[in-house]
C-alpha cells in the first residue's frame, strides 16, 4: 500500500543558481515543460513592466484582461500546428455534425464550431498557464497571491484573481539574458 501524504507547507525558497543556466536548471527540475514553463516566466516579467508584479489585469488595448486569460492567449499560437490542436477542430466539427438538432446552413455550422473551438483553446490554455505558474512557484521563481472581492488573500476564491510576482534576482537575469539576446 502507498502511503499519499500530502505536504501542506509553502514552498521552501529555492536556491537559484546565478546566471540564465541556473534559472533554466531550477525550471528544468520542477517542471515537466520547461520551455513553455520559460515563455510563462518570460511573460509574466514583460507584463510586471519592471517592477515584476503582474496582474490582476493586463491593460491590452482599451481592455484589461486577467492575467491568466491574457498569458493563455499570449502563448495560444505557439501550439497552432499541433497534433492535438488539429484533433480538437475535427472533434468539434464532428460533434456539431452529429448534435440534435444540427445547425441547418454550413456557415452557422462553421461559426458554432469556431466558437466552440475557441472556448475549449481558452479553458485548456489557462489550466496549462496556471499549471505553468505552479511550477515556478514551487521553484522559487514566482510568488503568488490573490487579490479581489474585499481583501486580498493568499488562496483563490471568492471572486479573486491571480496576482503574479517575480522576484527581483529573477528579473535581473532574465533581462541580462534578453540584453546579450539582443546584442
Amino acid at each position: 500500500m502507498m502511503n499519499l501524504e500530502l505536504d501542506l507547507r509553502p514552498p521552501a525558497e529555492a536556491h537559484v543558481a546565478p546566471g540564465f543556466p541556473g534559472l533554466m536548471q531550477a525550471i528544468a527540475s520542477h517542471s515537466a515543460r520547461p520551455r513553455y514553463t520559460f515563455m510563462v516566466l518570460d511573460l509574466i516579467a514583460r507584463a510586471g513592466r519592471g517592477s515584476g508584479v503582474a496582474g490582476p489585469y493586463v491593460r491590452e488595448g482599451e481592455r484589461l484582461v486577467p492575467i491568466r486569460e491574457w498569458l493563455a492567449a499570449a502563448i495560444m499560437p505557439s501550439a497552432e500546428r499541433h497534433h492535438r490542436r488539429q484533433s480538437l477542430r475535427e472533434q468539434v466539427r464532428r460533434e456539431i455534425r452529429e448534435q440534435r438538432p444540427r445547425p441547418t446552413d454550413d456557415a452557422a455550422a462553421e461559426k458554432l464550431a469556431e466558437t466552440e473551438i475557441a472556448n475549449r483553446i481558452c479553458a485548456s490554455g489557462k489550466t496549462a498557464v496556471s499549471r505553468a505558474v505552479s511550477e515556478l512557484v514551487r521553484a522559487g521563481l514566482v510568488k503568488r497571491h490573490y487579490q479581489g472581492y474585499r481583501v486580498d488573500h493568499e488562496n483563490r476564491g471568492a471572486q479573486r484573481l491571480a496576482v503574479y510576482t517575480v522576484p527581483p534576482e529573477v528579473l535581473r537575469v532574465l533581462e541580462r539574458f534578453e540584453a546579450s539576446w539582443n546584442s
